[in-house]
């Protein structure tokens, strides 16, 4: 029942994931009259200020273990600043408190994770962050499903904003009433002991096999933490690249409607609620490092996939959402996966770290997306992508 508000917020952000596209490039009296690069401009600029201000909540939450008060912060603002975009008729303007948003939108990624993380044992932390993300992703969904409605009967921008004001503001209000900080905060320092204990245990093995003249077949290469972080901003940087102009590419390449959008993210959304179903069955038999390693294959080779299918139109039409549905299934699969390990490999005070990982990732795809979309092409910003969804799966195999 606690994760309610949060089915809240997803609504009013995933109204928002196609709708500020389109109403930032759209013509004059159905949007800003905005560009491409305009949106990358946006996007990018909001990303790279939330770097920091990742980092400040993540410290400041385990700092203080305090975490409920920065979820509320995340989504009060997020209630007042939608309210104030009604007024922002010009598109410096509502760059600008874009960017503030999302500063204060980032404040309860952390604190939310940590929540999950104390509240539950390491051995349940891949099913208890799956079964929450396949939780809120309904609420994206029902978002989508209010895009489209509101796109269908023609709801004006200003009707729209203060919808998702009110879904963020209920958000608020329910985790003000449902949601508690936990009594003790041991569980991620209790895993990194047990993680330095079965080193050593492993050590004298190993010890004990050598003396007695056997060869020992353990392995005591560990975890790079850099290079964990780094292929996730690879990671992150490529899903940006290819996602932010996606919008775009469908009503301008491919000729989409409004509605026709809503409905490919529509299904999109399904394919990502799939994905976390998929995570919390086989979430006791899977080994965690491999499987992410192999999503991050799959969504290298479905990207590449979509530079012989935009080749027909006529093909592309009907195969570009099939693509999209799978590579949000493995991102589903990814995401949990990859705030399992973080949770593991970042120590307590730190976990705001992730975030900054992420960020530097989407601020520089979020940019590079939309400018390689206008100035090169379509064509050009997927090959890109799909090399740097190829570039992380080789740091992972190097590095975890």
């Amino acid at each position: 029942m606690w994760r309610l508000g949060f089915v809240f917020h997803k609504m009013a952000f995933g109204l928002l994931s196609v709708f500020v596209p389109l109403y930032v490039v759209g013509s004059s009296g159905r949007g800003l009259g905005g560009s491409l690069v305009d949106l990358g401009i946006m996007v990018s600029a909001a990303l790279l200020l939330s770097i920091p201000a990742s980092f400040f909540w993540g410290y400041i939450c385990d700092r203080t273990r305090r975490y409920k008060p920065f979820i509320l912060l995340s989504f009060l603002s997020s209630a007042l600043l939608f309210a104030v975009f009604t007024f922002a008729s010009d598109i410096a303007l509502f760059m600008a408190l874009y960017v503030v948003m999302y500063v204060f939108y980032v404040a309860y990624e952390a604190p939310k994770n940590v929540l999950i993380a104390e509240h539950y044992s390491r051995e349940d932390w891949e099913k208890s962050y799956s079964f929450h993300q396949q939780v809120t992703e309904v609420g994206w969904l029902l978002g989508l499903f209010l895009g489209l409605m509101a796109s269908t009967y023609g709801l004006t921008t200003q009707y729209t904003l203060f919808l998702c004001s009110g879904l963020s503001l209920a958000a608020f209000f329910l985790i003000l009433f449902r949601v508690a900080d936990p009594l003790l905060v041991f569980e991620r320092r209790l895993v990194g002991i047990e993680k330095k204990i079965s080193t050593a245990y492993r050590g004298t093995v190993a010890a004990s096999q050598l003396l007695d003249g056997r060869r020992s077949n353990e392995s005591f290469r560990g975890d790079s933490f850099f290079g964990f972080g780094l292929a996730i901003v690879f990671f992150s940087l490529a899903s940006t690249l290819f996602f932010t102009p996606m919008p775009i590419f469908f009503a301008q390449g491919l000729g989409f409607s409004v509605e026709m959008v809503f409905t490919v993210y529509i299904l999109n959304s399904m394919g990502a609620m799939a994905g976390y179903f998929v995570v919390r069955r086989v979430t006791r038999e899977m080994d965690s490092k491999k499987y992410l390693r192999r999503v991050v294959l799959l969504r290298s080779f479905l990207v590449f996939s979509t530079v012989a299918i935009v080749q027909s139109a006529f093909y592309a039409m009907f195969l570009m959402p099939v693509i999209l549905v799978f590579l949000n299934l493995a991102y589903a699969v990814y995401y949990v996966l990859v705030l399992s390990l973080s949770m593991e490999l970042m120590p307590a005070g730190r976990s705001g770290i992730l975030d900054v990982s992420v960020g530097l990732g989407t601020a520089s795809g979020s940019f590079l997306g939309p400018l390689i979309a206008q100035t090169m092409g379509f064509l050009t910003q997927f090959l890109i992508a799909g090399t740097v969804f190829l570039l992380a799966y080789v740091t992972l195999r190097v590095f975890t």
